[in-house]
């Protein structure tokens, strides 16, 4: 599926103003990256609204599922639980959309989010009709999802396990999508993955030694996410086993770790990529010395981020 050009019904931006979900706030009253991401849905759900044709409008009357198939967000300020958040949307020449989240903190207006999002309508495989996308969103549709990029698909005959076959040393956890990642009574949706990515980190961290609860226990170090990308391939189905592969790219400047996921299932005698996701990960001081600077990873915490250690 490649994108192309939008032609929206109003020049004008979807402009949306919500708050934070209150799930969000893990640590203080910080929100995590996983809801400034679920506001970006929001907001995106509202433009296709102002096109003329929501969500269920588009299932109901065209057969088509609006998926976001990838979203690709800088984090530059933090997110807290009673923020007022405005939600701009305008569409890209090249038939992305721009995404920006603002907050208003002492009379002033601050960015929170800078993303681009790519929308797709797939015409859905258990729909009761399929009708031609409405005009302003032609350009959207697709008869699948099947988009480029990501990772080769990696060969699984018979008798090799997928352990094997993605490497000794590589993380891996592989998980049932549930039907409540799930979209139109199918396949596991962008927010599934993204929900997938924030655990997949939490479990790499925790199996690696570093688990978000003792650096917070032991160096008031709290987790900081400054960028993220989550990006669809291929349907993973309803009830599939997903199969996760993270790993850490690099280390930047000593205080951040670059980091990837790549989500494979079965299919015959191959895995094949279904999702891709990036994430730029350190962390703040909450208390003592260094307080609200970011936290410089020591030897120690470099060795466990990759594999050094092990």
């Amino acid at each position: 599926m490649t994108a192309t050009p939008v032609a929206p019904t109003t020049a004008a931006p979807t402009v949306v103003r919500a708050r934070p979900g209150y799930e969000g706030a893990n640590i203080r009253t910080w929100i995590g990256f996983k809801h400034f991401i679920y506001l970006v849905e929001q907001a995106v759900l509202q433009w296709l609204a102002d096109q003329g044709a929501g969500a269920r409008t588009l299932f109901i009357e065209h057969g088509l599922g609006a998926e976001i198939v990838e979203c690709s967000v800088q984090l530059p300020a933090v997110l807290e639980i009673d923020d007022e958040v405005t939600a701009r949307v305008a569409a890209r020449p090249d038939g992305r959309l721009d995404v920006r989240l603002t907050v208003v903190r002492d009379g002033a207006e601050v960015t929170v989010l800078r993303g681009k999002v790519t929308v797709a309508l797939v015409r859905e495989r258990k729909a009761d009709r399929h009708r031609t996308a409405p005009p302003a969103l032609a350009a959207l549709e697709t008869a699948e999802l099947a988009r480029p990029g990501g990772s080769a698909p990696i060969p699984l005959p018979p008798g090799r396990s997928v352990r094997s076959a993605v490497g000794a040393d590589a993380f891996l956890w592989s998980w049932r999508a549930p039907y409540f990642y799930c979209h139109y009574t199918d396949r596991v949706q962008h927010s599934g993955f993204v929900r997938a990515l924030e655990e997949v980190v939490d479990r790499f961290l925790a199996d690696r030694g570093i688990s978000v609860g003792r650096l917070l226990d032991e160096r008031s170090w709290i987790p900081v996410v400054s960028r993220a990308r989550i990006g669809l391939l291929a349907p993973a189905r309803m009830e599939e086993t997903v199969h996760s592969v993270f790993t850490v790219v690099d280390i930047l400047r000593g205080v951040m770790f670059d980091a990837r996921m790549d989500c494979y299932v079965q299919r015959g005698d191959r895995l094949v990529p279904v999702a891709t996701a990036s994430i730029l990960h350190g962390y703040a001081i909450a208390a003592g010395e260094g307080a609200g600077g970011l936290a410089e990873l020591d030897d120690a915490t470099v060795a466990a981020l990759t594999g050094g250690g092990r």
